[in-house]
């Protein structure tokens, strides 16, 4: 008889304990245990919270390699069957080595529950006495549990669901994260003490108004949107840094539609722009994804969305000014290019208008569909094609941390036909399946890998780009992580061409998230260790640090309502010298949309106490020792970048904080 030395890891997260009846079964390459009961003399309290409890396990001969634990779990007649979080299981045989299998999963019911060793490789699969549980039998039932769901034609799909408590209980929120939620979801309202005028359908007749609304809730960036909102440098300033800085790129010809003359930009003379083109100085905003798209009714008044072709100059004291606004796409007579010259009013009312039209852009196709839908597809493809032991769901798993669930509650709580952008959007509704479709078309696999989108915008020498100059940090650094990680596992570009699981992991993500498009230039299988590494950092990176980007500072750039109009109620004007502030309140959205707008992006932008920043890993997945170093040397770059930009910060009359990575959540949690 031989006896092997078995510790079972509770997770010290809120309802993760068993008072159940648990079981394990050994297995290795030369046999297997008998199923036995874990009954020690910590009784009922062996497996609480936290815990780590450790039995003894005999079995008649040596079990040789082991490979493989089966777990499962009895209700007993005074405790009902609960769900227990098992974070991994330890085993020491008698020659004295360490067999760790990784679980990290919720356990919910009575059936047995297979988990391969951490160092397991595809090899296992060959020996006879696992044919009964093979990778195949593994990812089957994976394939049950995640699968995938047409939810729009023509957008990413997504995972299969009637609720949440429908998703598997491993990618649920917890305790701590589903409480929060509900709570800051239903009290958003009365948090920024606006309760009450979510059901005032009248316009603002006085800024002043707005003012006491809005000093209900302020942050000091938002404070300070609130003094500058008016002023062109802000306006220009946040194409770079604030919530949405992506659009902008280097103007090297000027658009046909956007007939832009010398005389109207530089009416002294002073230059032209043939030679600030040439000299790089000129740089374009175009909002041609949002032309001609159905807007809202809202309270029973039709909305207005443009669709902006928005003229940027760098000058002199390296600031970003705009000089020429159009409107819409085709020039006409009633679509004037605004300029800085115009009469106040009429340049206020472009540039809200295009503010206005940021709003829809940013939340539909840089936050909504570049990181959430993205990041989801990443996921369940992750999910239903790569085995718990495989290296790519060790790299990848922490970066999907609640990201399904949030994903399910957008959809129902913005998106659906009553959710709250739906119905105070100007672009909600039609207008806004119109605008995700045709953006999908136009993402393509450059623009999701950071340096490479930074370079095909030509923007890699624009002063005080900080979501630039931390961005390509974050992205080095995390480069750095994976191709370490991959390169230890990988030794050559045929192991990675004959591992199935990655082709097919990233088979189904071109497949189901750019609807098999090859004009995106996303890889339909990997040839290379480089491919590899590259397609995992965009990974990584997409919902991590891209999403902290660009979800963020939604409340701060986007709380005072006239800088971030959820929507519109005039149409622009059509000529010049005739609008007025009275013209401006009577353009901005309603209370109640100002007051649903600021709570839903209060609600965005609030951090989660149970918040896991980039590079933390609660959950060790990862045995070998090569890894784990990868991940200290990780940590270790990204409190260095912190503190780098901590200081740059301080000396910032904005600071950039976004990419910060004490800021930047591991995965798309909220």
């Amino acid at each position: 008889m031989v006896s092997y030395k078995v510790t079972l890891f509770t997770g010290n997260r809120v309802a993760a304990g068993t008072f159940n009846h648990v079981f394990i079964k050994l297995v290795g390459t030369e046999g297997e245990s008998e199923r036995k009961w874990l009954v020690g003399f910590k009784g009922a309290s062996a497996f609480i919270r936290g815990a780590e409890s450790s039995f003894t396990v005999c079995a008649p001969t040596s079990l040789g390699k082991l490979v493989l634990v089966e777990v499962d779990k009895k209700s007993l007649l005074l405790f009902p069957e609960d769900s227990w979080f098992l974070t991994k299981v330890e085993v020491k045989s008698p020659d004295g080595d360490t067999f760790t299998f990784p679980v990290h999963r919720w356990i919910s019911d009575s059936s047995v529950h297979r988990f391969r060793e951490a160092t397991a490789l595809r090899i296992i699969d060959d020996q006879h006495h696992l044919g009964r549980y093979s990778r195949e039998q593994e990812l089957k039932e994976r394939e049950e549990d995640y699968r995938w769901h047409v939810y729009a034609e023509g957008i990413p799909h997504c995972i299969k669901a009637d609720g949440p408590t429908s998703l598997p209980c491993e990618v649920q929120f917890s305790f701590t994260k589903t409480t929060e939620f509900l709570f800051t979801a239903s009290s958003g309202l009365s948090e920024l003490k606006l309760k009450g005028l979510d059901g005032c359908k009248k316009g603002w007749t006085n800024i002043d108004d707005i003012d006491r609304v809005f000093c209900c809730k302020q942050t000091d960036i938002a404070d300070y949107v609130q003094e500058h909102w008016k002023e062109d440098s802000f306006f220009g300033m946040q194409f770079l840094n604030g919530v949405n800085p992506i659009l902008i790129r280097r103007c090297t010809e000027l658009p046909r539609n956007f007939p832009v003359t010398d005389c109207m930009v530089f009416p002294c003379g002073q230059m032209s722009l043939a030679e600030e083109i040439k000299k790089g100085n000129i740089f374009l905003c175009d909002y041609k994804h949002l032309d001609g798209v159905k807007t809202n009714t809202i309270n029973g008044k039709k909305q207005y969305l443009m669709a902006p072709l928005v003229l940027l100059q760098k000058t002199e004291d390296k600031k970003l000014m705009p000089i020429a606004i159009q409107l819409k796409q085709a020039p006409a007579e009633d679509n004037p290019i605004f300029l800085p010259t115009d009469p106040e009013y009429d340049w206020l009312l472009a540039k809200i208008f295009v503010r206005s039209a940021d709003f829809s852009e940013h939340q539909l196709n840089t936050h909504l569909l570049r990181t959430h839908l993205l990041a989801e597809v990443f996921a369940v493809s992750l999910l239903r094609n790569v085995p718990m032991v495989h290296p790519l769901y060790k790299l990848l798993i922490p970066h999907t941390r609640y990201t399904l669930q949030i994903n399910f509650l957008a959809r129902n709580l913005l998106i659906s036909e009553k959710g709250s952008f739906t119905q105070f959007a100007a672009s909600g509704g039609e207008g806004m399946m119109t605008i995700l479709r045709r953006s999908l078309s136009a993402v393509t696999y450059t623009s999701l890998c950071f340096p490479d989108d930074v370079a095909e915008r030509g923007v890699q020498d624009v002063p005080n780009y900080y979501y630039r100059d931390d961005g390509l940090r974050l992205w080095e650094i995390t480069y750095r992580f994976v191709k370490g990680v991959i390169e230890f596992y990988y030794k050559n570009d045929e192991e990675v061409q004959q591992d199935t699981e990655i082709q097919k992991w990233i088979s189904d993500i071109f497949k189901h998230g750019f609807l098999s498009q090859a004009c995106t230039g996303i890889p339909q299988s990997f040839t290379s260790v480089a491919q590899l590494v590259k397609f995992v950092t965009m990974v990584i990176f997409t919902g991590s640090a891209q999403h902290a980007a660009v979800n963020s500072a939604q409340y701060d750039y986007g709380g005072w309502m006239p800088n971030t109009p959820i929507s519109l109620k005039r149409p622009p004007p059509t000529k010049k010298g005739v609008a007025n502030e009275d013209t401006m309140l009577e353009t901005l959205p309603d209370v109640n949309v100002t007051v649903q707008g600021m709570a839903t992006l209060w609600l965005l932008s609030k951090q989660s106490s149970d918040f896991v920043p980039l590079g933390n890993t609660p959950e060790q997945h990862f045995s070998e020792d090569t890894p784990c170093e990868f991940i200290k040397n990780f940590q270790a770059e990204l409190e260095e970048q912190s503190r780098r930009i901590k200081a740059r910060n301080k000396k910032l009359e904005v600071p950039y904080k976004y990419l910060n990575p004490e800021e930047v959540e591991n995965s798309v949690a909220i």
